[in-house]
């Protein structure tokens, strides 16, 4: 009897596992991946566009703010200057500015934005998606709060150590 209860889930995850294979079976490595990044594409490449999530929220409420984020119709190289725009697809990078401050980094590794050490409140980040001479094609902002939360321990004062 026992059997038969085991048996029958394992073959209905089977056989859905089967039908979804098939499915993935029907794609060419294009519709998957999209065009390939050797060759020119045959028509214009339509507009960059960025995808920005708001921060995490566990790490949020220790004080650690994690941004992800995905470019489309751009992929992010850690390649720049006149010459990259020639590159095919197109490739870029992003710019991060945090709370309207009149500066900001440029960003080509593709991985979630993570800022720590803000204090408590209220807060913005502008992600901006860039061609490779650092021109604008997207951009992005998100607000959020900072808890009060307790400071890391690398954030903290060392206590003297007594011997």
């Amino acid at each position: 009897m026992l059997r038969k209860l085991l048996l029958i889930p394992l073959l209905i995850f089977t056989s859905a596992t089967c039908a979804w294979a098939e499915k993935l079976n029907q794609l060419s490595a294009a519709d998957v991946l999209g065009p390939a990044a050797v060759a020119p594409p045959d028509h214009p490449q339509p507009p960059a566009r960025l995808i920005v999530d708001p921060p995490l929220a566990g790490p949020l409420r220790k004080g650690a703010v994690f941004i992800q984020y995905r470019a489309e119709n751009l992929r992010i190289e850690p390649v720049f200057g006149p010459e990259a725009l020639r590159v095919t697809p197109r490739i870029g990078h992003i710019h991060v500015i945090v709370d309207d401050n009149p500066w900001h980094w440029a960003d080509a590794s593709g991985e979630p934005v993570i800022l720590v050490g803000l204090p408590a409140g209220k807060h913005k980040v502008t992600i901006t998606l860039a061609d490779p001479t650092h021109k604008p094609l997207d951009s992005k902002t998100v607000e959020f709060t900072v808890p009060p939360h307790e400071p890391a321990a690398h954030d903290a004062h060392p206590q003297a150590v007594r011997q």
